[in-house]
């Protein structure tokens, strides 16, 4: 192939894969933003460079009491999709909450009211805890295309498009969620619920999204995260 046909190759628009379907995710993205952007508790901190919102009091002092006994009944070691090419990056331990529980469903629908998106969008809601010196090194919620995890994930409801995370109690000392490239970083309370758009506002993944977990200095950091994908969600391939 000539050079005149190699760089026509890299120019050539890469097909779109339903499964991320920039259309879609965009609209997904409308959708929610304006519903933000109505609730008098959310307010914006994306900066213009990313959908982003904090709403404060999500959860009442007893509820993070309750889902934090939740967490510490049954926790495992948090885990990573590369986990192979970035050892470590993760050293938080998770909870898998059951689906079909009551108190489950109950936070779910509670979660799903802020953002709109249907519950069968939503991925198995996970709690984490953070003790000292655990992290979660700088990483983007939303899956790479490239990646060989994709061709599982795209047959699992495709790409993610918004995040939820709510803050279970107040750490001691460290434990914020940076945003560098949106010049943010957000001090765990107890109840603050923080939600973003994975996507960018034409449907496709937002570089600007890159956030982390620091280290929790003193104290521990309990977490709830709630993912959504593009399509229903299931746990097995489609």
């Amino acid at each position: 192939m000539t050079l005149l046909g190699r760089l026509a190759g890299l120019l050539r628009p890469r097909p779109v894969d339903p499964m991320a379907d920039p259309q879609i995710l965009s609209a997904i993205g409308s959708s929610v933003r304006e519903r933000l952007l109505a609730d008098p508790r959310a307010q914006e901190r994306g900066r213009s460079k990313a959908d982003l919102f904090l709403l404060p009091g999500f959860l009442a002092p007893a509820e993070c009491e309750r889902l934090i006994a939740t967490i510490e009944s049954r926790i495992q070691p948090s885990k990573l999709f590369n986990e192979r090419k970035v050892p470590n990056a993760r050293t938080s331990s998770t909870h898998f909450f059951a689906q079909e529980a009551p108190e489950t469903l109950a936070l779910g629908h509670k979660i799903d009211e802020v953002t709109g998106i249907a519950r069968s969008h939503a991925e198995t809601i996970q709690g984490q805890r953070y003790r000292v010196g655990e992290e979660y090194r700088h990483h983007r919620d939303y899956f790479r295309e490239e990646r060989d995890h994709w061709q599982n994930e795209r047959r699992r409801g495709g790409q993610r498009s918004w995040t939820a995370m709510v803050y279970l109690n107040a750490v001691e000392a460290g434990g914020e969620t940076e945003f560098p490239e949106l010049g943010l970083t957000v001090r765990p309370e107890p109840g603050l619920l923080i939600a973003w758009d994975n996507m960018d506002r034409s449907g496709r993944p937002n570089r600007n999204t890159r956030h982390a977990a620091l280290p929790v200095i003193s104290g521990e950091k309990y977490v709830i995260t709630q993912w959504y994908r593009q399509e229903e969600w299931s746990r097995n391939y489609r």
